[in-house]
C-alpha cells in the first residue's frame, strides 16, 4: 500500500502531498472548497492544518478527511486496472 508522509498547505486551497513511493506535487481542492463540510475552510487557518492523520487519511479538524489514494490518482493519474472478467 502506498502511504502519504507528509502533506502542506498552499495557496488558493491547494495542498502539496509526498508519498513513499517518491510520487509528489501539488494537488487543487479548489472544487471542494464551500461545498457541505468543505465550507469549514473558508477559515483559512483551518485548511491550513492539514495533516496526515494516524491511519494515512489526508486530515483536517473537525474529522474533515480525504483518501490519500483518490488523491494521489489526481495528481499522477494513474490508476489500477481492473482485472478481466468472464
Amino acid at each position: 500500500m502506498i502511504r502519504p508522509l507528509e502533506v502542506e498547505p498552499r495557496s488558493g486551497y491547494r495542498i502539496w502531498i509526498r508519498y513513499d513511493d517518491g510520487a509528489s506535487g501539488v494537488v487543487d481542492l479548489s472544487h471542494l472548497a464551500g461545498r457541505g463540510v468543505f465550507a469549514a475552510w473558508y477559515d483559512r487557518s483551518l485548511f491550513e492544518d492539514v495533516h496526515i492523520a494516524a491511519h494515512g487519511g489526508i486530515a483536517w479538524p473537525d474529522d474533515l478527511e480525504l483518501c490519500p489514494d483518490a488523491l494521489r490518482i489526481g495528481l499522477t493519474g494513474y490508476r489500477v486496472k481492473n482485472a478481466p472478467t468472464d
